[in-house]
């Protein structure tokens, strides 16, 4: 069996570039075990990600780095096993409130104070 890095991406997501859950599932977007079984005919990738969500919650962003697969491949492997209801959403505590907002500017301020005079300039 070949290994995920050998396998176009193209091929790991069955040649779509999308799925049904794909709206909703951002980089931030966490998922964790459902109660459903994994789809019949699942790739190695989709098992890598039950394991992986097994031991704990993970982001889409997260899982995409785990498996060394693009963004896009992972969210098609995720919608198949949402659809399966192998994997749930799990309901995000971040919020993109106002101050939280600022308080990430602020610290990224802090961190590189010359990328925003760069910028402004």
């Amino acid at each position: 069996m070949a290994d995920s890095l050998s396998v176009r991406p193209y091929a790991v997501a069955g040649g779509r570039t999308h799925s049904s859950h794909s709206p909703d599932l951002a980089l931030e977007t966490v998922v964790e075990p459902g109660d459903g079984p994994p789809p019949g005919q699942c790739p190695p990738e989709a098992e890598q990600i039950l394991r992986l969500c097994g031991s704990r919650r993970r982001s889409i962003a997260e899982l995409s780095g785990m498996l060394h697969q693009p963004v896009l491949v992972v969210q098609v492997l995720v919608g198949d096993l949402l659809d399966a209801q192998a994997l749930l959403i799990t309901a995000s505590v971040f919020r993109n409130s106002p101050d939280d907002v600022r308080a990430v500017l602020e610290g990224l301020k802090r961190k590189w104070p010359d990328a925003a005079k760069s910028k402004a300039g």
